[in-house]
């Protein structure tokens, strides 16, 4: 029997990603491929690219030109070029970067091993299509051994929002939703494998609407659906658009047990003239009534969020209301960027700001919210929390989780394992964790 053929994979961006990219190998170990840590020992290199932040494409070559060296000392090496860069960019990586055999869009992996096949009869291997089939009906079928005590799992792709900043309707398509039962087979295989914590995943994840044979599913009812399945602890989900946070799924953060009391709601920006150039379709006001509905049905909830600060046409006052919004939200984690162009958005055409002054506001919105952030880890101090211990910390006798509110939290608990949650009273504070004592 031959040796397995090594398959390195580097992944960039979202979660999302993550997942794909376990997807991938997966994928390719029909093909005869196992993981490896090392690009050094691989027989295929494959970047899973993200297109979000500013020049990704520019990155994605760099990194590629480190490789140079080894594709000259193993000329059967493969190396490949996935996700988003690899949909907007195209043809365009293998003309600049010739020593690239393979570039597969995000709709596509589950053609790898043809492609992969392809490579190694000496051809190249383009596939950005977006095809009618459902990749993950394609996919192998999970092995069944033991994973970690959290998982990702895809439900909805691409997005139809159009947000005048964004290149995800470009790179991932048209919104697309799973069926819910191959969403409840895949989460049950999860649960059976170790999996008590499940996130759910999509470009635009409450817009969610799955198909079953009682018609669509909602996200809310999807999530309730999950929350029957024995074994199963935890659920969250990322990333929402405020438009479709309906009453059922607000409904829910109050009455389903697993359903955990984070959530990441973005809001890009506090001025509605600005959120009418992003082409956001909600206002402020109407941003913060839902914050208030969110919170009346779970008072303790965390809130995270993202930002944009220097979009074009952005004026003083336009931040400072970005400024108020925070302020009246009070985030326990939030993202935020300098506004920067993306080929093919409409905001890339629009007048760019000062980018000296789009960095005063990003560091003085950053101040605010690190402030936010710290004040919501400290008033922990004292409370118990659940935490899903996860793996290891770095002191002897350590082990490192996440709380109900996705703190990651360390606390001495030499005999605890992977995957049990148990209750911890919060001691301290440190910059992005906390840390704390078995209860």
């Amino acid at each position: 029997m031959s040796d397995p053929k090594k398959l390195f994979i580097k992944t960039y961006g979202c979660q999302m990603n993550v997942y794909d990219s376990e997807r991938m190998a997966e994928a390719l170990g029909t093909s005869g491929y196992e993981t490896t840590n090392a690009p050094e020992d691989a027989d295929m290199i494959l970047l899973n690219t993200c297109h979000i932040r500013e020049k990704a494409a520019e990155k994605i070559y760099s990194e590629l030109g480190r490789f140079k060296g080894l594709k000259q000392g193993n000329p059967d090496l493969k190396i490949g070029v996935a996700g988003c860069v690899a949909q907007a960019e195209g043809a365009e990586i293998m003309r600049r970067q010739p020593m690239v055999d393979l570039v597969v869009g995000p709709q596509s992996y589950h053609r790898l091993p043809a492609m992969e096949a392809k490579t190694r009869a000496g051809e190249k291997a383009l596939d950005t299509d977006f095809p009618e089939e459902d990749k993950f009906d394609h996919l192998p079928k999970r092995p069944k051994p033991t994973r970690g005590p959290t998982a990702f799992l895809t439900v909805q792709e691409g997005c139809d929002k159009f947000c005048a900043f964004c290149v995800v309707p470009y790179t991932r398509g048209a919104e697309v939703s799973r069926p819910v039962d191959r969403i409840l087979t895949e989460a049950r295989d999860l649960v059976e494998r170790g999996v008590r914590e499940i996130t759910l995943l999509g470009q635009n994840v409450n817009a969610y609407h799955g198909a079953s044979d009682g018609g669509d599913w909602t996200l809310s009812r999807l999530i309730w659906a999950l929350n029957d399945i024995d074994g199963l602890e935890r659920i969250r989900f990322t990333t929402s658009h405020p438009n479709d946070m309906d009453d059922a799924l607000i409904a829910a953060h109050g009455e389903c047990d697993k359903l955990m009391p984070y959530l990441h709601l973005p809001v890009q920006s506090g001025s509605d003239n600005i959120l009418k150039a992003m082409n956001r379709k909600h206002t402020a006001e109407q941003y913060i009534r839902l914050i208030e509905r969110i919170r009346a049905v779970r008072p303790d909830i965390l809130l995270s969020g993202d930002f944009i600060v220097g979009f074009p046409g952005e004026t003083d006052q336009d931040f400072e209301d970005t400024m108020s919004l925070v302020r009246e939200v009070n985030y326990g984690q939030a993202y935020s960027f300098k506004y920067s162009t993306r080929p093919g958005t409409p905001a890339s055409e629009k007048p760019q700001i000062d980018n000296d002054l789009a960095s005063n506001r990003l560091h003085k919105l950053q101040g605010l919210l690190t402030q936010q952030q710290r004040a919501v880890q400290e008033s922990m101090i004292g409370k118990t929390v659940k935490v899903l211990f996860e793996k290891p910390g770095r002191l002897e006798g350590q082990m490192v989780g996440k709380s109900e509110y996705l703190h990651a939290v360390h606390a001495v608990a030499p005999n605890v394992s992977r995957g049990e949650i148990h209750p911890v009273r919060i001691t301290y504070s440190e910059s992005n964790s906390l840390g704390g004592e078995l209860a």
